[in-house]
Formats: C-alpha cells, sequence, structure tokens
C-alpha cells in the first residue's frame, strides 16, 4: 500500500500555513485555506484533503453559503468544533462582502454594482429585487430593496421602484436582483419588467441605466442590448 504523508511529514513549501506566508494568501486553493481554519485533519485524510471533500459535498464554494451545522457533520471526519469553524468562515465571509467604503461608492460599469450588492443578496434563497439609486456623480446614495419574490409586473411596480428615487432626488437608477439558481441569464418576466420600468422612467425623468442580474457570475442587460 502507497504510504500517505501528513501535513508536518510535507515538504514546508507544500503546507498551507507555510504557503501561506511564503507565496501569499491568494496563491492559496479554495481547500487549502479551508485547511489552514482546520489547522489538523484525520488519521484517514490530511486537512487539505478534508477540506476539498467538505467544498465539494457542499456544492463548492457557493453551495457553503447555505449549509448547515448537521450538513456539514454528516461528512467522516467533521464534528461540532469543524464545523462551527467552517460555518464562522461562511458568516465572516458575508459580512465582508458588506462592508462598505466610508465614502460613497461610484458605479462605473457593472463589476461595481456586483460588488455592491453580491454579499448582500447574491446568496438569498428568493429574488431580491434592489434600485440602486444614484446622484449626478454616479455616486450611491442608498439601495433599498423593492420587492422579495419571483420577478412580476404585480411585484415590482414603476411606483415601488422612483418613490425612493424620487424622495432621494436621484439623477439615475440601476436595476438588480439575483437568481438563487445561481445562472445569470434574464428570464422572459426579466425582461418584461425592465421594459416596463424603462418606459416609466421616460415619463418620470429619472434613467435607468442598466438592470444587472447576480447569480454566480452578473448578467448586465445593457451590455447585451436589451436595454
Amino acid at each position: 500500500m502507497e504510504r500517505r504523508y501528513t501535513i508536518k511529514e510535507l515538504p514546508p513549501d507544500l503546507r498551507p500555513r507555510e504557503r501561506l506566508l511564503s507565496v501569499g494568501v491568494e496563491a492559496l486553493s479554495n481547500a487549502e485555506l479551508l485547511a489552514v481554519l482546520f489547522g489538523h485533519g484525520t488519521r484517514e485524510k490530511t486537512a487539505v484533503e478534508l477540506a476539498g471533500q467538505v467544498i465539494a459535498e457542499s456544492g463548492d464554494l457557493f453551495g457553503m453559503h447555505t449549509v448547515s451545522a448537521p450538513e456539514l457533520q454528516r461528512i467522516k471526519g467533521i464534528g461540532p468544533a469543524k464545523a462551527c469553524e467552517i460555518l464562522a468562515a461562511v458568516e465572516f465571509g458575508k459580512r465582508l462582502g458588506r462592508v462598505r467604503n466610508p465614502g460613497r461608492p461610484v458605479i462605473s460599469s457593472p463589476p461595481d454594482v456586483d460588488g455592491l450588492l453580491r454579499g448582500r443578496i447574491a446568496n438569498q434563497d428568493r429574488e431580491n429585487f434592489v434600485a440602486v439609486l444614484l446622484n449626478t456623480k454616479n455616486e450611491v446614495i442608498e439601495a433599498p430593496v423593492i420587492s422579495v419574490g419571483t420577478l412580476s409586473a404585480s411585484l415590482v411596480h414603476p411606483r415601488e421602484v422612483f418613490k425612493p428615487a424620487i424622495r432621494a432626488s436621484a439623477a439615475s437608477v440601476i436595476l438588480a436582483h439575483n437568481h438563487p439558481s445561481g445562472r445569470e441569464e434574464p428570464s422572459r418576466e426579466d425582461r418584461e419588467v425592465t421594459r416596463r420600468l424603462v418606459e416609466a422612467s421616460k415619463i418620470i425623468g429619472i434613467e435607468v441605466l442598466d438592470h444587472v442580474i447576480i447569480g454566480r457570475e452578473h448578467f448586465s442587460m445593457k451590455e447585451h442590448g436589451m436595454l
């Protein structure tokens, strides 16, 4: 039988902690990052192997956003302590994603919208429709949630979208919502709602700059000629 090595027996340049210190945290794989938190594995698996199994069985990083302690503890080698470490790390990542700069963020492209909202809505189990309100410098005034649930004309009414924009004296609006499935492509309802809101914006005088859908990646309806 081929001999298996523990992390302590591996050369220093292959150990996650040593690699982190020598080449930087960005160079580590997802499994190595989680292995750093674990510290050690089991008799059967190194910390890196166990971490890789946890990520795979959780549905990759996207699935880890909603994984629970009981689900984690079904994986051999994951007890209450390691489950708590994983859940704490996931929650900390979510909170980091919601941190805002002291000044008002500036939106100049769809990735900016993704960066603003991903930590807030990307992993919600229902669609969250957000109106990002901008001033004349494209600075974010606020980004209220307009509706929660599958997009439809009844849920996302122009009145509900533009009322906070008018109240905030917004110069323009960017529409955004998440797809819980992780797919970014707009549905027929997405396109119809966008069309109605763009028509209403012309009457009200507050321009709709884009509609960004956030899934595993993001999709700009303006960039795809749908606005």
